[in-house]
């Protein structure tokens, strides 16, 4: 039921910029006024996120390991895994970012029933990783790609992604890798949280409405590419135009187009208050981002306040003829 209601309101978007286009002819709100909303919104919502996890006070030194701390001389440390140094923090943080190690170390557990009855058995979870990897990675490489359309003149960075991307030369236009492996790794994603019981008892309507958006955009994008030709020049006029503020709308770029930007655009804005603001949180989780050397430097909680104290001689001071008379032994007479 869940999926369900997020899949409806996916369709209801489409049909609101279908309808918006084709039967409305409102090409500037969907191509100018909504891309802007849109912008302010991810773009202000995410530097208040930011800002917010930033301002809690973390008083403790509390980075999660799963190695061997640094001890004496002749003990091993695991540098990377328990670090006691900013590069060795930096090591961590970057492996953790470009390559999931902490995903990569995830297990599964599984209550499997044998000769002795049900038994708790864990085994390795290696492709939530690799797809969690593949979704990634070809996301950012399409994000690469796109800026061709907002940069002129393209720089040679982008050139060449787009050239490694588009190798697998099958008819024209080539077909580009990043978008078949993309669509395959979200539809797995969607997969393990309807085909795992565990996994679909723990997903939330907010844990499928970005799945189908961006599946949607993934479609909605192969199909300008591949199936319904659009103006490309049309295209890039009215991205540069939004880059410099002299926005204008071409003619005849296509319906399809402004669904697949309405989309995007929907994104950006749901974007910083929902669960996709990991891509901002991991760089302030502290369980990451801290050395380990609690044996080393002794760290005081700077958010302690000064607290004015009351203390038994001054509440004896205050209440003692009153105890002496309830019979309240006191210290001093």
């Amino acid at each position: 039921m869940k999926a369900l209601l997020s899949f409806l309101a996916v369709i209801v978007l489409i049909l609101i910029a279908t309808l918006g286009v084709d039967v409305a002819n409102l090409h500037f709100l969907f191509g100018i006024i909504i891309p802007y909303l849109a912008f302010v919104m991810f773009v202000g919502g995410f530097v208040y996120r930011v800002l917010k996890w930033g301002r809690s006070p973390v008083p403790f030194r509390i980075p999660t390991t799963c190695g061997q701390q640094k001890s004496l001389p002749w003990i091993k440390q695991a540098k990377i895994e328990n670090p006691t140094t900013n590069l060795g923090v930096v090591v961590r943080m970057a492996s953790e970012i470009f390559f999931f190690r902490s995903l990569f170390r995830n297990t599964k557990t599984e209550l499997r029933v044998g000769a002795d009855g049900p038994k708790l058995s864990y085994g390795s979870a290696k492709w939530l990783w690799v797809g969690s990897l593949v979704f990634h990675w070809s996301f950012l490489i399409i994000i690469v790609r796109h800026l061709r359309f907002f940069l002129e003149p393209v720089p040679y960075f982008v050139q060449i992604a787009d050239s490694i991307d588009g190798m697998l030369q099958i008819g024209l236009p080539p077909i580009y890798l990043t978008d078949l492996f993309f669509l395959l790794a979200v539809t797995f994603l969607f997969l393990r949280r309807i085909v795992i019981p565990q996994v679909k008892y723990i997903s939330l309507a907010a844990d499928y409405f970005p799945l189908f958006m961006i599946m949607s955009i993934a479609i909605s994008g192969m199909l300008m590419r591949y199936y319904y030709r659009i103006d490309i020049v049309a295209v890039k006029e009215l991205a540069l135009g939004l880059v410099q503020l002299h926005p204008v709308i071409p003619v005849g770029i296509g319906a399809i187009f402004y669904i697949h930007l309405f989309l995007i655009c929907i994104l950006f804005a749901y974007f910083p208050t929902s669960k996709l603001m990991h891509m901002g949180g991991i760089f302030l989780s502290p369980t990451r981002n801290m050395k380990n050397n609690n044996r080393m430097v002794r760290h005081i909680n700077p958010w302690n306040p000064e607290l004015e104290y009351h203390t038994y001689e001054h509440y004896e001071d205050e209440f003692r003829e009153k105890m002496k008379k309830a019979g309240i032994p006191v210290e001093k007479e």
